[in-house]
C-alpha cells in the first residue's frame, strides 16, 4: 500500500509540472529584445588584394530591347572594385554566437529591380517575413525565377509596366539565386536572416554591424566569386571593434 501511494504521489508531481503548475501545457517563456543600454557594434571593410578578374561583357544581342538599353558593353557584376580595393556585393553577418533574443521584423520593403536588362542590386539581403518585391523598369518583359532550396520557388512572366511582385520568405536561406528565364545573363542572390545582423558592401567595402548584444561572436563574410572568410571577435557592453576582410585575387 505504501509503495502504490508513493507511485501516485510521484506521478501526480509529475503531472503537475509537465502542465506548467497546473496551469496548462508548459511553454518556454519568450525571447527578451535585445538591451539598448548594454548593445555593441562591430565595423569594418572587406577589400581586394590584387588585380581584379576580368570579365567577358555579356552578349544580349538575341534581344534588341537590351541591347538598346545598354549601348556600351555590360560585364556581370562579380567581382567589383572601388576606392582603396573596397570589395561590393560582399554580404557580411554574424554566422554564431547569438543568444536568444526576439528582433522585430522591418516594415521596410526590399525591392529588387529589373533595369537595363540586369537585377539590381546583385546582391540582396533581408529578414524573414520581411516584404520582398521584384520591379520590372524595362520597357521589356522578364521572368522573375528565385530557386531557393528551404522557401517557396516560384517563376512568373513581369511585364513591362506590370505591378510588382510581392513575396515575404519563410525561412532563413543564403544565396538564393533569382534568374530571368527570359533573359538567361540575369542573376542576382538573395540572403534571408532571422535576426538583423547583416550588411551589403557598396563599393568602399564597408559594413556596420549595430546593436548588438554583448558577447563572443563568429563574423563572415561571403562573395560570390571568392566566397566567405571568418573572423572571430568580443564585444563588451557599450565597445565598439572595427575589423577587415580581404579577399585575394588570382595570383596575388
Amino acid at each position: 500500500m505504501k509503495l502504490r501511494c508513493l507511485h501516485l504521489i510521484f506521478a501526480g508531481i509529475l503531472a503537475f509540472i509537465l502542465t506548467g503548475c497546473g496551469g496548462g501545457e508548459f511553454s518556454a517563456p519568450p525571447a527578451p529584445p535585445v538591451d539598448p543600454a548594454t548593445a555593441a557594434s562591430v565595423s569594418g571593410t572587406v577589400t581586394l588584394d590584387g588585380t581584379p578578374p576580368v570579365a567577358r561583357p555579356i552578349d544580349m544581342s538575341a534581344n534588341a530591347a537590351c541591347v538598346k538599353m545598354n549601348p556600351s558593353p555590360v560585364v556581370p557584376p562579380v567581382v567589383v572594385t572601388g576606392q582603396n580595393d573596397g570589395l561590393a556585393n560582399t554580404v557580411v553577418y554574424v554566422k554564431s554566437g547569438l543568444g536568444n533574443y526576439s528582433y522585430p521584423v522591418p516594415s521596410q520593403i526590399s525591392v529588387l529591380d529589373q533595369k537595363n536588362c540586369m537585377y539590381a542590386p546583385h546582391v540582396i539581403a533581408l529578414m524573414v517575413n520581411q516584404p520582398f518585391e521584384v520591379v520590372n523598369s524595362d520597357s521589356t518583359m522578364h521572368n522573375v525565377h528565385p530557386m531557393p532550396k528551404h522557401n517557396r520557388q516560384w517563376s512568373s512572366s513581369q511585364p513591362a509596366g506590370s505591378a510588382p511582385f510581392k513575396f515575404t520568405f519563410q525561412h532563413p536561406e543564403f544565396a538564393i539565386p533569382v534568374l530571368c528565364n527570359v533573359h538567361p545573363w540575369m542573376r542576382a542572390y538573395a540572403f534571408v536572416f532571422d535576426n538583423p545582423y547583416f550588411a551589403v558592401t557598396s563599393r568602399d567595402g564597408a559594413f556596420d554591424l549595430k546593436n548588438l548584444p554583448p558577447g563572443t561572436y563568429t563574423i563572415e563574410a561571403w562573395q560570390e566569386q571568392y566566397k566567405t572568410l571568418d573572423q572571430t571577435v568580443t564585444l563588451g557592453p557599450h565597445e565598439s571593434k572595427s575589423i577587415s576582410f580581404t579577399y585575394h585575387a588570382a595570383g596575388s
